[in-house]
C-alpha cells in the first residue's frame, strides 16, 4: 500500500470514528472497540511488517492498565497515568524483545509466550492489583485539570483523537524508510544482514513501539472502563489479538481495525444472548475466514480491487495492440 492511498485511509477512518456516536451505538463499547483495535494495529505491526509473531502481546496490554489505573487511583491526573501507564510498557517491551530477538520462529513465539505467563503470575501476586478481584473503582478524573471526563461523549472523543494519532503514527511508521527496512527483514533477513544492517536493532525497534502503542490501548482501557482485570493479561487476550490481525489481514492498514471492531462486536453482541457459545461463534468464524479469505478481510478486498485493475490494465494494452496507429 503506497502513501498517498494511505493517507486516504487515514481521512476515511477520521471521518467514521468522528461520526460514530451519531449512530446511536452505546458510547463505552465504542470507546473498547478503539482500545482494541490500537492494541491489533500495534500487534500488526509487529507480526505484518516485521514478520516476528508474539504469543504474550497482553502482558503489555494488561500491565500498563495496571499500572494506569493504580496510579489515577492514587492521584495522577489520567493523562499522567496514560503516559506513565504506556511507558512501563516500554520498558518492558525493551527488557523483552532483548531477550526475545535473539531466536527467530517459534522460538520467538515460545519465549514472549512464557514471558507473558511471568508477568501473569506477578500481575496475581501482587498487592496493588487486587489479585482476582482485580483493579476497581479508576476514576475517571479531568483531562489537563480542566477537562471532566465523566460525560462519555467527552471521554469518547478524547480516546478517538488517540487513537487515530496513533493510527497516522503507525502509517508514517510504516511508510518511512525504517519500515521499509523491516519489511526487508521480514522478507530476506539475510539479504537485509548482507546490505549491512543490524537486524536485531531494528526487530527490537518494532518490538519496543508495538510495546508502546499496545501499553496505550491497555491504559486508555482502563480508563474507559474504571477497572483491570487479570483477563487483560492472560493468554486468551494474547489469542484474541492474533485472530482479530488474521481475521482483519495481516499487513494491512484497516485489517487490524476491521478485525477488532468484528471479534469486539461480537462479542459484546452476543454475550447476553450466546453465553459461553461465543468462544465457540468466534472459532467457526475464524476457520471460515482461513478457508475463504487467507488473507483476511481487508486483504481480499485489495486483492479483488488490484485483480480489476489488472484486468483494465491488460485490456488497454490489448485495444493498443489491435490499433498500434492510434496514438492515445
Amino acid at each position: 500500500m503506497n502513501s498517498k492511498s494511505g493517507v486516504k485511509i487515514c481521512l476515511a477512518l477520521t471521518c467514521v470514528v468522528l461520526l460514530l456516536p451519531f449512530t446511536g451505538l452505546y458510547p463505552i463499547m465504542l470507546m473498547k472497540l478503539l482500545c482494541l483495535a490500537l492494541f491489533a494495529c500495534a500487534f500488526n505491526l509487529l507480526l505484518g511488517f516485521a514478520g516476528l509473531l508474539s504469543f504474550g502481546h497482553a502482558m503489555f496490554f494488561g500491565t500498563s492498565a495496571y499500572v494506569a489505573g493504580y496510579l489515577i487511583k492514587s492521584g495522577l491526573t489520567p493523562e499522567l497515568g496514560v503516559l506513565l501507564g504506556t511507558g512501563v510498557s516500554a520498558l518492558l517491551g525493551l527488557i523483552v524483545g532483548g531477550m526475545a530477538i535473539r531466536r527467530q520462529g517459534i522460538y520467538f513465539a515460545m519465549i514472549t509466550l512464557a514471558l507473558s505467563q511471568m508477568i501473569f503470575f506477578l500481575l496475581q501476586q501482587a498487592k496493588f492489583t487486587g489479585g482476582e478481584d482485580g483493579l476497581q473503582g479508576i476514576p475517571r478524573g479531568e483531562l489537563f485539570g480542566l477537562i471532566s471526563l465523566g460525560n462519555d461523549v467527552t471521554l469518547y472523543y478524547v480516546v478517538a483523537i488517540v487513537f487515530l494519532v496513533s493510527f497516522c503514527a503507525i502509517h508514517r511508521i510504516i511508510n518511512s524508510p525504517y519500515g521499509q527496512i523491516l519489511k526487508s527483514i521480514r522478507e530476506n533477513e539475510p539479504r537485509a544482514i548482507s546490505m549491512g544492517y543490524d537486524t536485531k536493532k531494528y526487530k527490537l525497534g518494532a518490538f519496543v513501539i508495538s510495546a508502546t502503542f499496545a501499553g496505550l490501548a491497555g491504559s486508555m482501557k482502563s480508563v474507559v472502563l474504571g477497572f483491570a482485570t487479570l483477563t487483560d493479561a492472560q493468554l486468551h487476550t494474547s489469542a484474541e489479538v492474533v485472530l482479530m490481525t488474521l481475521l482483519g489481514g495481516v499487513g494491512t492498514l484497516l485489517g487490524p481495525v476491521v478485525g477488532a471492531f468484528v471479534i469486539g462486536g461480537l462479542q459484546s453482541g452476543l454475550a447476553d444472548k450466546a453465553g459461553s457459545w461465543v468462544t465457540v461463534i468466534l472459532g467457526v468464524l475464524f476457520v471460515f475466514c482461513v478457508l475463504a479469505f487467507r488473507k483476511g478481510i481487508v486483504g481480499e478486498f485489495i486483492s479483488l480491487f488490484d485483480r480489476k485493475d489488472n484486468k483494465s490494465e491488460a485490456g488497454v494494452e490489448a485495444e493498443a495492440q489491435k490499433h498500434p496507429h492510434v496514438i492515445p
